[in-house]
């Protein structure tokens, strides 16, 4: 069973950053594909940023410039480092295992002066 936990969300005004973790317990981390998702309040679940083993990224359109996925695989993390933040960004940000049913229980980001 693979078991991932988020943290680093909170509160940021627009412009600011902040910078989301996702530990992953398991042995075989450094095989996954990783993903960032997020989910806005009355919208659907939506694909951010994806990593693969061999350190491949991919973004989605909306924060092309101003994300950043990286992972340690010494630490079976994931992270995403989310700058230039707007209010559209406010969402549950959670990390999964790319093609399996493997969830984080994700974390709050809110953008808001």
């Amino acid at each position: 069973q693979v078991q991932l936990v988020e943290s680093g969300g909170g509160l940021v005004q627009p412009g600011g950053s902040l910078r989301l973790s996702c530990a992953v317990s398991g042995s075989i981390f450094s095989i996954y594909t990783m993903g960032w998702y997020r989910r806005a309040p009355g919208k659907q679940r939506e694909l951010v940023a994806v990593i693969t083993s061999g350190g491949q990224t991919n973004y989605a359109d909306s924060v092309k410039g101003r994300f950043t996925i990286s992972r340690d695989n010494a630490k079976n993390t994931v992270y995403l480092q989310m700058n230039s933040l707007k209010p559209e960004d406010t969402a549950v940000y959670y990390c999964g295992v790319v093609g399996t049913g493997y969830w984080g229980q994700g974390t709050q980001v809110t953008v808001s002066s």
